[in-house]
């Protein structure tokens, strides 16, 4: 919440500069002047670093801003030059309107959902060729993802004094304990907790490939039934 808060304050703030810099410019018969020049490249880095960690190198919102950015004399700016100062202020404030609207969240939960279901089918896949220790570690590791985002969610801590972050084991029981799932949840993530420490581990002959199946039909369903 504090770092949602933080985003919010300085897109309010990259939105105010921008918004300022379009009217001076549309209003100016003149080049604006060089601190006004340096007010454009401070919003065009600070804006161009919060768009790739927001929203990634890829997403339509980079596609833009590096096509704005690419415009030919960008730092002049004057009545009969200012679209591309507009242009940067409405990506700024189309980035303004995802975090203050919480669709910023949802996409990045909506991602993670979709990164958790291609490791999902990609275990699956290893089970399928025969490689059930491989796909015990996978799902292992995919429920302890899980587990930590349903933990924070939770308000629950997922780090120790020490910094290090906790595992299933200490996960699973604080999230029971503030009662986000119950008991019965809790005994099965210990069960599959502990088939994915005999895999981590080279004790392969302790499970074999039908319980491996039956911990991806749990985690499957986990995933489903938690991450929202």
């Amino acid at each position: 919440m504090a770092d949602t808060q933080k985003l919010i304050t300085e897109i309010d703030t990259l939105v105010q500069i921008a918004e300022r810099l379009a009217r001076d410019a549309e209003s100016s018969e003149r080049k604006l002047r060089s601190e006004r020049v340096e007010e454009l490249s401070s919003i065009a880095a600070r804006g161009g670093q919060m768009i790739r960690k927001l929203y990634g190198s890829g997403s339509q919102y980079e596609q833009n801003w590096q096509q704005v950015l690419n415009t030919s004399g960008f730092t002049s700016m004057h009545s009969n030059f200012f679209r591309h100062v507009s242009e940067v202020c409405g990506i700024l404030k189309g980035v303004q309107h995802d975090l203050k609207a919480g669709l910023l969240l949802d996409f990045k939960l909506l991602l993670q959902a979709e990164i958790f279901a291609d490791f999902l089918e990609m275990a699956e896949h290893l089970l399928g060729g025969g490689y059930k220790d491989a796909a015990a570690v996978l799902l292992g590791a995919v429920l302890e993802d899980s587990l930590r985002k349903v933990a924070s969610a939770a308000g629950v801590a997922t780090v120790g004094s020490n910094g290090k972050a906790f595992t299933i084991d200490p996960l699973n029981v604080a999230i029971t304990k503030v009662g986000t799932y119950g008991p019965l949840v809790q005994k099965q993530i210990t069960t599959w907790a502990n088939l994915r420490n005999d895999a981590a581990h080279g004790n392969f002959s302790k499970y074999d490939a039908d319980q491996v199946r039956q911990m991806l039909q749990f985690v499957q369903k986990f995933c489903a039934d938690y991450l929202k």
